[in-house]
């Protein structure tokens, strides 16, 4: 505490008292320009890792950068969400994941988190949809590091797909007032990889900045930039996903009607969100 408090000094005597003309606009009201939504992890700041100025962030922070899909919860994170595009007019959200994630080693480990940390548990059921694509699509053949790598990376994705469930989000994708961008910043290196809806893979951000990114978000993470590996997908074929396939097709042997109420997303998507809101 002792630190803390000689922090609040030295901010009151040093960057407060140099930046006044800021905070006295701030005072007035806040005009952010991105969404960032992230971990509660005490290594990853925001406003740090991109140099953004204070004003400039508006900031969800919760175990594991989780976005519950729409109407599966009344949390604050739906209520911020609503509040950035309708009330303050953000057109750009980002969802970035982290190495070394606790939560979602915890969502791999879900039996031993039920007894010790329930509220923890229950929490994490929000990204049941990225526990179970992981251990039906890559835990037969990766485990470790490995496996937690792919998790961090579809769980961006996951919660990408959960996003667009929002009304406010769906509005302005539609009219091309609102872009989506997945991150994963690397903690022991301080790069961060973003999400390329056309190489369908985790890449070293670059110029080509879309507008209106691909609606689904599928990982193939056998695609590489030259001489670049700073957050290490392990080499490998890609998902055996079909894009012709239909949602009733892919969830037939679990029963008729899943697909009910998401008509309107792509079929990849939709499976998606029902395997994680009726498992």
């Amino acid at each position: 505490m002792k630190k803390l408090l000689e922090g609040l000094h030295r901010f009151q005597s040093g960057y407060f008292s140099s930046h006044k003309e800021l905070f006295e606009q701030l005072a007035h009201g806040q005009h952010p320009r991105i969404l960032f939504i992230t971990c509660a992890d005490s290594r990853i700041d925001p406003n740090l890792i991109t140099q953004a100025d204070i004003g400039e962030l508006f900031v969800i922070r919760n175990a594991g950068n989780i976005i519950p899909p729409y109407g599966s919860a009344n949390g604050g994170e739906g209520a911020s969400i609503e509040y950035a595009l309708d009330a303050l007019g953000i057109e750009q959200i980002v969802v970035c994941g982290h190495s070394h994630c606790g939560a979602m080693k915890g969502l791999l480990n879900m039996n031993s988190l039920e007894e010790k940390m329930p509220l923890v548990h229950s929490w994490l059921k929000h990204a049941e949809a990225t526990r179970r694509l992981v251990k039906e699509n890559y835990s037969e053949f990766l485990e470790g590091e490995d496996l937690l790598e792919i998790t961090i990376a579809e769980n961006v994705l996951n919660q990408l797909s959960n996003l667009q469930t929002y009304p406010s989000v769906r509005s302005k994708q539609h009219q091309q007032k609102l872009s989506l961008h997945g991150w994963i910043y690397r903690i022991e290196t301080g790069e961060v990889l973003a999400y390329d809806p056309l190489l369908h893979d985790f890449v070293a951000p670059h110029s080509r900045l879309l507008t209106c990114p691909e609606p689904e978000y599928v990982l193939h993470p056998s695609v590489r930039l030259h001489n670049y590996a700073p957050f290490t997908v392990p080499e490998m074929s890609p998902p055996s996903v079909s894009k012709k396939t239909p949602v009733s097709a892919s969830v037939a042997s679990e029963g008729n009607g899943h697909s009910e109420g998401y008509s309107h997303l792509p079929p990849e998507q939709a499976d998606r969100i029902y395997r994680g809101s009726n498992s």
